[in-house]
């Protein structure tokens, strides 16, 4: 049987495998010990010497060439979390060993929390909710977009924007998007229409950002792009803080009550004490809870085990990450 190390961090093993996925790997598996954390591997390196594989999650070591040179047999590393950026290096991929996430697992509970955001955004539901607590002043109906052939933006296709657009399908709506690296050909098949990023502010009643945080994007949602939301438009937020400036955001919100912005994610994160994003009577803060929580987090261990059943039988893996794609995810 195949030697095999869960490394992570105790608490996301307990999230994301639990006694249950630590069952299901034993039994697929030579497990060489106990879970344990980058730390406690650094200091066991004879049980590294003889991993062929890895089971990992949030806590992951980083995969350097000082790692990799006291883990000559490893073979493949099946991460059941999301973004693999801290861990792998160009060491990894060099020596062309297995890499495969849990990311667009990951997808799934985040485009669930995206949708049913979208469709209440649609009624204006937010402000509705926020103004009915005035008292009977407050409890008024808005003008709203609603659920008929309204217009839902999406900024970036990746695993997580395609799996949005797939899901309201069912809707009446019309899905435009930017993403300057989807062909117009793949847009169609997703039943989606490209747009600049301007045109996708200016155009939508619903704007949802899914791309993710790279050097190229950080700030890329300005103030000006805000300001041209249609009225009563809401842009919601379940990607990264850091891609909008959200000094900016607050000031056409303070301007501008007729929108709303629903953030799951901000920069840093909680916001800093005094923000104004938390007394603006058209923000709604949700503490970044659309990605894999709770029970949903076993989800992810389990596409891991799964993940590693078609290696061990020699098949393609679903979810596998090479150097050309990493270098574009979050």
């Amino acid at each position: 049987m195949t030697p095999a190390l869960f490394i992570l961090d105790a608490r996301a093993f307990d999230r994301i495998y639990g006694a249950e996925g630590h069952a299901e790997v034993a039994r697929r598996t030579a497990l060489l010990a106990d879970p344990l954390t980058r730390d406690a591997a650094k200091a066991r390196p004879e049980l590294l010497r003889a991993a062929e594989v890895i089971f990992s999650g949030w806590g992951a070591p980083v995969m350097d060439a000082a790692f990799l040179a006291g883990a000559p047999r490893l073979r493949a590393v099946f991460y059941g979390a999301g973004s693999i950026r801290y861990f792998a290096t160009e060491a990894l991929w060099a020596r062309d060993i297995a890499v495969t996430s849990a990311q667009a697992v990951n997808a799934i509970p985040v485009s669930e929390y995206t949708l049913a955001t979208i469709l209440f955004s649609l009624k204006r539901g937010w402000q509705h909710a926020l103004l009915a607590r005035r008292g009977p002043e407050g409890f008024k109906r808005l003008p709203m977009p609603g659920g008929f052939r309204s217009r839902v933006g999406l900024v970036s296709l990746g695993a997580i924007g395609r799996l949005v657009a797939e899901r309201l399908r069912p809707f009446d709506v019309e899905i435009i998007a930017h993403d300057p690296f989807v062909t117009a050909a793949q847009a169609a098949q997703l039943g989606v229409r490209l747009a600049s990023l301007p045109e996708v502010f200016a155009e939508s009643d619903v704007v949802s950002l899914h791309s993710p945080w790279l050097k190229e994007t950080e700030g890329m949602i300005t103030g000006d792009l805000v300001d041209v939301l249609k009225p009563g438009a809401t842009l919601i937020n379940t990607a990264r803080g850091a891609l909008v400036r959200e000094d900016e955001l607050a000031a056409v919100l303070a301007r501008r009550p007729d929108l709303t912005a629903v953030l799951d994610v901000t920069w840093p994160e909680p916001p800093a004490a005094g923000s104004p994003l938390y007394t603006l009577p058209n923000v709604v803060l949700t503490p970044h809870i659309a990605g894999s929580m709770d029970r949903e987090c076993r989800r992810l261990g389990q596409a891991m085990i799964d993940e590693f059943d078609r290696w061990q039988r020699g098949e393609p893996l679903k979810w596998r990450i090479v150097r050309e794609q990493a270098a574009f995810m979050a």
